[in-house]
């Protein structure tokens, strides 16, 4: 699964590396973007145009009567043709999810007091990625409609493996993000190539996620 991760480059960086408009607010460097906070995605407008907008995490369907339950932060690929919650999302409403991050903990220790040792995924040329994504619109009976989105996940390859079994779909390069935007396709939800990403640990404070700084990308001292 993915439950946190990091999103701290330019706007304007973003935007000219996946060919989008530039958000109309200004995105502030995120160190622990955490579900149900709001956070930037990369989707297609009524017109085709690329937009960057600021999205719930944490996916509500159109058609939920309410807000209930844990939030639907991940969808696992496998399912995604199947599933109510993302079926309908799948084949209309596909996103990219911006980061240059994301943290999974490595379980360690004999049961049932097993440790928990964060780890900082990213690629090797440190650049910012997409991740797969759906989004949706949720009209509540009152109050203001609610875009929020969820993140695809897949089998983890063999970095991220050892320390858990799945991770975000992650698109290797932008040829493979548009076809992503431009048509349904479980072909492309795959694990990316081990040898585009590198890991490291780091320390426990990212599992606050009141804690949102630059220190919790630092490398665990040794």
């Amino acid at each position: 699964m993915c439950a946190r991760y990091s999103q701290t480059k330019a706007p304007a960086e973003i935007a000219r590396r996946f060919k989008a408009r530039a958000p109309k607010s200004n995105l502030q460097p995120r160190y622990n973007i955490a579900p149900t906070q709001d956070a930037p995605v990369l989707r297609l407008d009524a017109e085709g145009a690329r937009e960057i907008a600021l999205l719930r995490w944490g996916l509500v369907p159109s058609w939920a009567k309410e807000i209930a339950g844990a939030p639907l932060i991940n969808a696992r690929a496998e399912t995604l043709g199947e599933k109510a919650s993302f079926k309908q999302a799948f084949e209309r409403r596909r996103c990219l999810v911006l980061a240059d991050g994301f943290y999974e903990w490595q379980k360690v220790g004999p049961a049932p007091h097993k440790d928990k040792l964060p780890w900082r995924f990213l690629r090797q040329d440190g650049e910012a990625f997409a991740m797969a994504g759906l989004w949706d619109v949720w009209r509540p009976a009152q109050g203001a409609p609610l875009e929020s989105f969820t993140i695809v996940t897949t089998a983890a390859n063999d970095l991220v493996r050892p320390v858990h079994d799945r991770m975000p779909v992650i698109f290797p390069d932008e040829e493979t993000a548009s076809a992503w935007l431009d048509k349904p396709s479980a072909a492309l939800l795959v694990p990316c190539p081990t040898f585009l990403m590198d890991a490291y640990r780091i320390g426990p404070a990212v599992g606050n996620f009141r804690n949102d700084d630059e220190s919790l990308l630092a490398p665990l001292s040794a």
